[in-house]
């Protein structure tokens, strides 16, 4: 399997203390550069994931690298039974578990720390799996994704919303520019981490987006995979379902 780049290559560190410890350093000012970075973007994004997922049963949801939990709060909108938000970031976890406070959702929200490759929690007991920007911070993509279907009930579903590079040679053009250059600086202004947005880039560079992603999903055992590319093909929203 493909290795992908780790947040400071200089660094040896495995891939997945480094992930923690980048969105450790970066948590306080993580939404407010989301914003900034995709235009707001992203939230129009979130609202296609949950549009799809109103149309499935969705009594039990894992979000996946939840982060400070921007999914699983507009998720809780769905009236769904129980969300678990998941994370190996106790400091994204901490500001998303204040946010579900504050919105009054504990009775249904529940954010735990925990490990996307070693997820504790029964075979088949999820109707759906989400994962945004999240995929590609797996330091094992295919281990991850076992234990994805493992806990999926049969006929449940992942859903993967996922940065993207454009396929257009323009937006191509234009999209390096911007992620090269403009995003890293505006990242390293607000976190003051000279790696994290540089990541990004690289990260979603390498990472086997559109028809080769959908590829890896069928590999590992996923059935009516469909990928939904978004905004010029900057983001794709990808569909999976377990036999």
């Amino acid at each position: 399997m493909k290795k992908y780049p780790k947040p400071n290559k200089k660094n040896s560190e495995s891939k997945k203390n480094q992930v923690t410890q980048m969105f450790n350093s970066i948590s306080q000012t993580y939404d407010t550069s989301n914003r900034l970075i995709t235009f707001g973007l992203d939230l129009i994004w979130r609202k296609k994931v949950i549009s799809i997922v109103k149309k499935q049963k969705h009594e039990t949801i894992l979000d996946i690298a939840t982060g400070t939990g921007e999914l699983v709060i507009a998720l809780a909108k769905l009236k769904t039974k129980k969300i678990v938000g998941l994370d190996i970031s106790q400091k994204m976890l901490n500001i998303g578990k204040q946010k579900v406070i504050s919105k009054k959702l504990e009775n249904r929200v529940e954010m735990r720390l925990g490990d996307s490759e070693n997820l504790d929690y029964e075979d088949s007991c999820f109707d759906v799996v989400t994962v945004a920007f999240g995929v590609r911070n797996f330091e094992n993509l295919e281990k991850g994704l076992q234990e994805i279907k493992r806990v999926l009930k049969p006929s449940g579903i992942l859903l993967v919303l996922e940065t993207a590079i454009p396929t257009n040679t323009f937006f191509k053009v234009l999209y390096n520019i911007y992620a090269r250059k403009i995003i890293p600086f505006v990242g390293r202004w607000l976190s003051k981490n000279n790696y994290a947005y540089r990541y990004l880039y690289d990260s979603t560079i390498a990472f086997p987006n559109g028809k080769t992603f959908n590829n890896i999903l069928r590999k590992n055992g996923f059935i009516d995979v469909e990928d939904f590319p978004q905004t010029f093909g900057v983001s794709s929203i990808y569909f999976a379902k377990k036999p």
